[in-house]
C-alpha cells in the first residue's frame, strides 16, 4: 500500500517465523513445506492466526517470512532476479511492482488455475482490482486488499454552514470548502496530499472524474489533455484557495490526516483504508463528528480509483506451484475475505461487500461510499509503468505548480513532454 499499511501496522519491523500445525520435519524444499513471503500488514497478522486451520486441512507446513515493505522489495529484487525457487507464494503490490514482475516473468500465469477453481469463483472479484492483477490478458495475481478514494468530512461544520448533505459534485465541493474556510478562519475548507509523488494517487480520482487519465488507450502520455489540465487546475486551486494556511507541498497522508483529525479541515479526500485514524478517539479529536461520502462527481461522473494495494502471486520459479495455489485459493476464499473484512481490511470480493456481515464493522456511510466507489472505480491510481516512482515525480509536478499558483496548463504541457520521453525510453 502506498501508505505502507492499513492503520498502524509497522513496516520497519522485520519478522521471520515458522508456523506449523503438523508434526515432523518434511525437509528443506519438500513439496509439503510451503514457503510464503508476506508484508508487515494487518492482513498478514490476521492470516497468520488462521494458518493452523489451513495446515490441518491441507497437511502442509507453512513457513512464513514477514518483512517490511523496503526489506520485502530488497529480497524480491535479489531472489526473483536470480531465479530462486525458495519463495513459493509472494505478497506484492500490483500497482507499484506488478508490471515489472510480470514483464520479467517473475509471476506465474494463473489462467488455468482460476478457470479450474469453479467453487472459488474468480468472477466474484471486482473488475478494477482484477484489471490491476492482469498482465497482457493473463491473471498473474489475486487481489487481497483493496482501496477506494472517498470523501471524509466534518458533519458539524457542514451543519454550521447550513449544508444539508455532503457535496455530490466537485463544483459543490469547491463551493462548500470555500464557504467554510471564509466563515471559519482557523479551519481549512479542504485538505489533501500535496507532495509531488504522494499526491498522484489521490489526484488520480480527480483526473478520472474530469475524464482524463495518465495515458491514453494507445499508451501515449495524456497529462496535457483538456481534461487533465482541468483536473490539475482544480486540485491545485482547491488546496491553494481553500486549503490550510501556508500549506506545504510535501504532505503525504500522515500530515494531511493529522490536519483533519486535529479538527483543522472540513473536507479531506483519502483512501478508505485509513478511516480508523479519523474515527478512533485515541487518534482523532473529531472522531464523533466524521462522516464519509462517495467521491464527488466531475464532468465525467464519479470515478474514484478502486485498486488492490496488495495481491498474492506464485513465484514462476517455484517447484511447489500446486501447493502454492492451494494456499492462495484458501487465503482469498470468500470465508477468509469475509473474516478479513470484518477485521477492517477491505477485500475484493463483490459477494462479501453485498453481505451485510461484510460491512458490519464499517461505519454505515463509509460502507455506502465504498459500494458506490466499486461500481465505477478505475483499477489504477498511478501510471501503469515499470519505473513507477520516476513516473510519479513527472506527472505529479503540475500538482505542485498548481498549488503554488503557477500556470497548471503550462505545467501539464511540460510534464506531458517529459512523460512521453519517459515512456519512449522505457519501451526501448
Amino acid at each position: 500500500m502506498r501508505h505502507r499499511s492499513i492503520i498502524g501496522a509497522s513496516l520497519a519491523v522485520v519478522a521471520s517465523l515458522t508456523l506449523s500445525a503438523c508434526g515432523g520435519d518434511d525437509g528443506e524444499g519438500s513439496s509439503t513445506t510451503l514457503r510464503v513471503t508476506l508484508a508487515n500488514h494487518v492482513w498478514t497478522d490476521n492470516i497468520k492466526k488462521a494458518l493452523p486451520e489451513f495446515e490441518k486441512q491441507s497437511g502442509l507446513k507453512v513457513e512464513v517470512t514477514q518483512l517490511g515493505e523496503d526489506q520485502l522489495s530488497d529480497q524480491y529484487n535479489v531472489k526473483l532476479n536470480a531465479g530462486s525457487a525458495d519463495i513459493d507464494v509472494m505478497m506484492y503490490r500490483p500497482l507499484q511492482e506488478g508490471k515489472l514482475f510480470a514483464k520479467n516473468k517473475y509471476l506465474a500465469d494463473l489462467t488455468d488455475r482460476v478457470k479450474a477453481a469453479a467453487n472459488w469463483n474468480y468472477s466474484d472479484f471486482q473488475a478494477g482490482p482484477v484489471e490491476a492483477t492482469t498482465y497482457e490478458g493473463k491473471p498473474v495475481g489475486v487481489p487481497i486488499i483493496t482501496e477506494q478514494e472517498v470523501l471524509y468530512y466534518r458533519k458539524d461544520l457542514l451543519e454550521k454552514a447550513g449544508l444539508d448533505a455532503p457535496p455530490k459534485t466537485l463544483d459543490e465541493l469547491k463551493e462548500a470548502a470555500l464557504k467554510i474556510k471564509q466563515s471559519e478562519p482557523d479551519v481549512a475548507g479542504f485538505v489533501a496530499r500535496t507532495g509531488k509523488s504522494a499526491a498522484v494517487t489521490q489526484f488520480s480520482s480527480f483526473l478520472y472524474s474530469f475524464g482524463g487519465d495518465f495515458m491514453d488507450a494507445s499508451g501515449k502520455a495524456a497529462v496535457a489533455t483538456d481534461a487533465a489540465k482541468q483536473a490539475y487546475a482544480y486540485y491545485g486551486g482547491l488546496i491553494k484557495d481553500a486549503g490550510p494556511a501556508n500549506v506545504s507541498t510535501d504532505m503525504s497522508w500522515p500530515e494531511a490526516m493529522a490536519i483533519f483529525t486535529q479538527g483543522k479541515a472540513a473536507f479531506y479526500t483519502e483512501a478508505n483504508s485509513l478511516y480508523q485514524n479519523a474515527t478512533d478517539p485515541a487518534k482523532s479529536k473529531v472522531s464523533d463528528k466524521v462522516g464519509f461520502a462517495p467521491f464527488p462527481e466531475g464532468p465525467a461522473g464519479s470515478k474514484p480509483y478502486n485498486i488492490p494495494s496488495w495481491a498474492l502471486g506464485i513465484n514462476a520459479a517455484s517447484e511447489n506451484a500446486d501447493n502454492a495455489w492451494k494456499f492462495i485459493e484458501w487465503a482469498t476464499s470468500k470465508e477468509q475475505t469475509l473474516a478479513q473484512q470484518k477485521a477492517g481490511v477491505p477485500g475484493a470480493r463483490t459477494s462479501v461487500w453485498e453481505d451485510p456481515e461484510g460491512t458490519s464493522t464499517f461505519p454505515k456511510d463509509l460502507a455506502e461510499a465504498i459500494a458506490a466507489s466499486t461500481k465505477g472505480g478505475v483499477g489504477h491510481d498511478r501510471p501503469l509503468v515499470v519505473k513507477v516512482a520516476e513516473s510519479r515525480e513527472i506527472v505529479g509536478q503540475p500538482i505542485v505548480d498548481a498549488i503554488t499558483g503557477k500556470d497548471a496548463a503550462a505545467a501539464a504541457d511540460t510534464a506531458n513532454a517529459a512523460f512521453q520521453k519517459f515512456l519512449d525510453d522505457e519501451a526501448r
